[in-house]
């Protein structure tokens, strides 16, 4: 069903919107967490290790996916919250070509470069072959990925944060029993994790986009419109290219940080693995509902009611501090538990990576939430510089702090401790220029 969020109590909106996307998030991360729980318990810490070793690299994939449907969401949304039908449906079939052909750009890159990359993240001799495994079958899985961040990204624009949610629920928990049967069944190894996330992406994907059409077929309009509009490209790409640029450059970041950490052995790389997906888990809930407050902020400005704007910021602070409570205490106090999770046997090394980056990260889970919601009106609002300049501090404090500190006597510790000065710093920039722009509306 599709909503207008320019009316009705700014925190009641956004709660009522932004909780299934929240939980959509959740069964998303699902995917990745069941892949590597699945391959520590049944495989190996070999295992754990190389999928996440690979997933830095997907990180870089789903970024371009990730810009691409912030890119549709918030063009869509300003012309759904301007009553701009026609034009609405031609944006979609706009950003449907111009993601089909990035997509098909990447998964050449993936198919004949996946060793070249494995190999510049010094990717260890005893999990490369695995890595690589994963990473190939993961490519082909690009357009499945793609088209269902388009999907997600068309029924948020139009207030529909349910429809996305069953889709993930029904095919992340489809995913943790192919995974099973694959790898303890017909002992697939690392092979089966990836064909399992592939088939059930697969699926998601297909119904995702059939749903869609039909929702957008049910929105009468004066005229059929275009096939492909190069002002709505151009409008779409200049949210998506700074949004892909950010995702994207966070992910060769993190591959940096992984050559770095790869240089401390299996057991290190096993215990990062566990605990950054852990923590991705969180970082992208929040982004998630970020990208709600992107959605409710285009549509508001489409509507010409900034003053919603500034409510919708409070009513996002709030929201993503009540959920930062329960996951700051379960990960700094439950996090031998959680890096149990992913591996039968662990060694004393990779337990104490885990259980120390948790512990690390969680306390700055309420400053980094902030500045994701302000990164969300940024983006929303269309003030793509600032979103950059907020979003590069991050990376490049957190890329140069991971060698300068990891080069000390704090060792693996100095990497794990360049995120919080990144975020905050970050998180710095980001309440400036949403305050320089919104405070006074």
């Amino acid at each position: 069903m599709n909503k207008d969020l320019t009316v009705g109590n700014p925190q009641k909106v956004l709660w009522k919107f932004c909780l299934p996307l929240f939980g959509s998030i959740i069964f998303q991360q699902i995917y990745n967490i069941a892949d590597s729980l699945i391959a520590g318990k049944f495989i190996g810490e070999n295992a754990l290790a190389a999928v996440g070793n690979s997933y830095e690299i997907t990180l870089i994939f789903i970024a371009f996916a990730f810009g691409c449907n912030i890119g549709c969401s918030v063009i869509i949304s300003q012309l759904f919250g301007a009553k701009q039908y026609t034009e609405l449906k031609t944006a979609v079939k706009t950003a449907m070509i111009g993601s089909a052909i990035l997509c098909l750009i990447l998964m050449m890159i993936g198919t004949f470069g996946s060793h070249v990359l494995l190999t510049l993240i010094h990717t260890p001799e005893n999990i490369f072959s695995d890595s690589q495994l994963y990473l190939d079958i993961y490519v082909w899985g690009l357009p499945f990925v793609f088209f269902y961040n388009i999907a997600t990204g068309i029924f948020s624009a139009l207030g529909d944060s349910k429809t996305p949610f069953w889709f993930l629920a029904i095919s992340s928990t489809a995913n943790i029993f192919v995974d099973i049967l694959f790898v303890k069944t017909f002992r697939m190894g690392v092979a089966g994790v990836a064909w399992a996330t592939f088939l059930c992406q697969g699926i998601s994907c297909i119904l995702a986009l059939i749903f869609v059409f039909v929702r957008l077929h049910k929105i009468e309009t004066t005229s059929k419109g275009k096939l492909f509009s190069f002002e709505l490209f151009k409008k779409i790409a200049i949210i998506a290219v700074p949004s892909i640029l950010q995702q994207s450059f966070i992910s060769v970041g993190n591959i940096i940080i992984q050559s770095v950490i790869n240089g401390f052995g299996s057991s290190v790389i096993a215990g990062y693995s566990a605990a950054i997906k852990l923590n991705n888990l969180v970082i992208t809930s929040f982004t998630t509902l970020g990208n709600g407050i992107s959605n409710y902020t285009a549509q508001n400005i489409g509507a010409q009611k900034l003053g919603r704007v500034k409510e919708g910021f409070s009513a996002g602070r709030k929201m993503v501090w009540l959920l930062c409570i329960p996951l700051f205490l379960l990960y700094m106090f439950a996090g031998e538990i959680l890096i149990r999770f992913f591996m039968d046997n662990p060694s004393q090394e990779a337990l104490h990576t885990g259980i120390t980056i948790l512990r690390i990260f969680s306390p700055f889970y309420f400053v980094v939430s902030v500045k994701l919601v302000a990164d969300g009106i940024l983006r929303g609002a269309g003030m793509m510089k600032q979103f950059m300049i907020a979003t590069f501090t991050d990376l490049i404090l957190r890329v140069v702090l991971a060698f300068v500190l990891s080069g000390t006597a704090l060792g693996a510790t100095g990497i794990w401790c360049a995120w919080p000065i990144g975020w905050t710093i970050a998180m710095i920039f980001s309440i400036h220029f949403y305050n320089a722009k919104y405070k006074n509306a």
